[in-house]
């Protein structure tokens, strides 16, 4: 089974990929010029410049896509900007409380004590962390998946 790279093997593919459609981008820059000598040495000759334009109209077409592209790929999506400094701890003793509070969170963590009967989870939300203790949920096999219906979250940013 694959694992899920973590947040900053992500976030340095996300680099990587950004580096090289720069790379690519640079490259087209190069050929745009090299083909605009070309055109202009050659003169009006017809057939050759006709084809030499729609070359040049391709390249900057797919420059634009790339430029496009990167700043797609630069933006962060969904995420909020967080105030610097140290994460605020907000502990709910009412699971309702946690719920209003963590709905919609970014990373949620939950720890199962059946020992103890008790259950913790915690959520990152905008810069926030909300964490929750008390009795554990009836049907625990299901627990990931009731967190992320309950937090209005995917069951990929819920982990134990």
């Amino acid at each position: 089974m694959e694992r899920k790279p973590n947040k900053n093997e992500a976030l340095e593919a996300l680099d990587f990929i950004i580096n090289v459609l720069k790379e690519h981008e640079k490259d087209l820059d190069r050929l745009i010029s090299q083909l605009g000598i070309i055109t202009e040495s050659l003169g009006e000759t017809g057939e050759i410049t006709g084809k030499i334009e729609k070359i040049e109209d391709r390249i900057t077409t797919l420059q634009g896509e790339i430029t496009n592209l990167i700043k797609y790929l630069a933006t962060p999506r969904g995420s909020t900007p967080y105030t610097q400094g140290t994460p605020v701890n907000v502990k709910c003793r009412q699971w309702e409380d946690f719920k209003n509070l963590a709905a919609g969170a970014e990373t949620v963590s939950y720890l199962l004590k059946e020992a103890e009967k008790s259950f913790q989870a915690d959520a990152l939300k905008n810069g926030r962390i909300v964490s929750y203790t008390g009795e554990f949920p009836q049907n625990t096999s299901l627990l990931k998946l009731w967190l992320s219906k309950e937090l209005d979250v995917t069951e990929e940013v819920v982990f134990e």
